[in-house]
This record gives C-alpha cells, structure tokens and sequence, in this order.
C-alpha cells in the first residue's frame, strides 16, 4: 500500500497456476507463482456522496468508467446502464459492504482509479486484483469477498497478496483431513480452510521456460463448471498430482520437468475430457506444453531446449513471454 497526502494506493499481483488446476478446488496441493503484472487501485477522496469510478489499461487509456452513488449509506447506479461491468462492480462493492458494514460510511466519496499492468484478455488475475485491493481498502478479508462474489479455490488471492511462489491447498472439503506437507517452505497462512507455503521456486532450467498466450480468454467460472460436471472419485488423480507439484518444485533437469508436466496434463486430461492443448494444437512441437488455469485459453507453460518464439510465431500465436519476465 502506497500513501500520498490523502490519496491511498493498493497493489495485488496477478497470478498463473503451474499446478494443480480443476483439482486446487477438490485439495489438490498446487504450485501457484505471482506474476510481475499486477493491478492497483487508487483511492482519492472528494466532498460529494459519489464513487467516481475509473479503470485504466496497460497503456493508460480508459477501458471503464462509471458513477455509482451513496445514499444513507446504500451504494446504487447514477445512471442505470444495462452494463455487466458496472453490475459486477456494484456486486463487489455491496459484498465489500456487507462485510464490513462501515466501509464508505463518511459524509463524502472517492474517486477511484485503477491501473492495469497487463491487457486484461490475458487472464493474470484481473478480478482478483481487484477483490484483493478492494479488500485492503475496506479492511475485510480477500478470501471471503472472493467467495461472495466470484468463487473459487482462492489460490488467485494468495498470489495477490504474496511475492514468492507458493503452495496453495484447501483442505476443509473432507477429502483431506490435514493440510498436506511441503518441507521446502514454512506455512504462512493456516486457517480452516487453507494451507499456503512460501517456497523457493527458481529451477535451474528456468531459461528454457515460457509463457505463450492463446489468443483467447478463458471463463475460469465456465471452466469450473465443466469440471465439476465431470468429476467423480478424485482420490488417486489428488494423490498424483500432490507427487507432480513436490517432484516439479524440486526438479533438477529440463527432462524430467517436461516429463512430470507432460504427466500432469494426462492426468486432468482424462478428468475433463479433453485433449490436452499440446495433442490438439501443437503436436509437432519439440518440447514439452503445459496449460495453466482453465484449459483453452490464456497462458500455456512451454518447457523447451531452444527458443520456441520462431515455432508459435509461425502459428500466429505472437505473445511469448519468458520465464524470468513473467515471475515476480
């Protein structure tokens, strides 16, 4: 959190998922990183009993605006819009509200503004940037905002709120009876319903390791539903995947990531019921591809010997971000 005179300004990263996806939700130990593109929200206060409301882009340009109004302590639309961003953000403000029933409870308003580092198709964490800082303003937790609101496993508001890689695993759905664990970090936040570990995640093949985007932005709520349309006895998948995210955090060679990764997408592969996007798109590619988050969109992981820009250039697929550039 940045302060300056009477303006606040608060900052989450955004997030990617190495690990763990579909399953995070079910306990799944998962490896999760934050990224170096985040959002942030400036907080301006102003006499009137008004939220000036304005989003910001990577390159600065406006992408929303809107003005929602405070009446005895109620916020509404000014102008009613039919428009679903404005209905969203109004449904985070009253969740925010209900949480902490003080929250913009003053005589006057604010001007808010926030700022994207990243195009907001690219799917790091637009929504949970926002839940996250929305939460520190108003002091409430991230977590239970996010349940009101979007949903989901809330690894995207670890990664928000923590500047190293971490584990993330829920564990109050009975299908764990105890967090699972990880000797690499010290447990950071134990609750009822999460295990989150720092750990030191920087292998050693890290310049053989990119982020290519898929040209499409992927509904992780869509994605989610899906999964759980197919989901029946998860027990063995869990326990495999709780073995690929402590063999990737401590592997040694290029090999045998692409391997464990390569094993990771068999496994959820027969769970959804969907080829893996290497089989389906890329199969000719030397190198080993791995999809991170809702599968069909936004960031792919490639695990490769040589630099694969010149292979997903060719195929139109032109944001290729190395390891180092895309990891907080």
């Amino acid at each position: 959190m940045a302060e300056n005179l009477n303006n606040i300004t608060f900052n989450s990263n955004g997030k990617l998922l190495l690990t763990g996806e579909y399953v995070v939700l079910d306990g799944a130990l998962s490896l999760a990183i934050p990224t170096k593109y985040g959002q942030s929200l400036e907080v301006e206060p102003i006499n009137e009993s008004k939220l000036i409301w304005r989003s910001l882009d990577e390159k600065g340009s406006v992408w929303f605006e809107d003005t929602f109004e405070i009446i005895k302590n109620e916020i509404s639309h000014s102008v009613r819009n039919n428009n679903t961003i404005s209905d969203r953000l109004l449904q985070i403000l009253n969740a925010t509200k209900q949480l902490n029933p003080d929250f913009l409870n003053s005589n006057g308003g604010f001007k808010i503004t926030t700022k994207l580092d990243f195009p907001r198709h690219w799917g790091l964490g637009t929504s949970s940037t926002l839940v996250n800082n929305m939460a520190q303003w108003a002091q409430v937790d991230a977590y239970k905002l996010l349940e009101n609101t979007f949903g989901g496993s809330g690894y995207d508001i670890a990664c928000a709120q923590h500047n190293t890689a971490i584990t993330y695993q829920l564990f109050n759905e009975g299908i764990l009876k105890k967090p699972f664990d990880c000797a690499q970090g010290d447990t950071i936040k134990h609750d009822k319903k999460r295990n989150i570990d720092e750990i030191d995640f920087n292998p050693s093949f890290k310049n053989h390791l990119y982020f290519v985007y898929l040209n499409e932005k992927q509904n992780s709520r869509d994605g989610i539903a899906q999964y759980k349309n197919y989901r029946s006895n998860l027990s063995d998948s869990i326990s495999e995947i709780n073995d690929i995210t402590q063999n990737i955090i401590s592997c040694k060679t290029l090999e045998n990531f692409i391997f464990l990764i390569e094993k990771h997408e068999n496994i959820i592969s027969k769970i959804i019921k969907q080829s893996p996007v290497k089989a389906s798109l890329f199969n000719d590619f030397n190198g080993g591809i791995k999809s991170l988050g809702a599968w069909g969109g936004d960031f792919i992981l490639v695990a490769s010997l040589n630099n694969p820009t010149h292979y997903f250039s060719q195929k139109g697929f032109k944001t290729i971000i190395p390891f180092e550039d895309m990891i907080l």
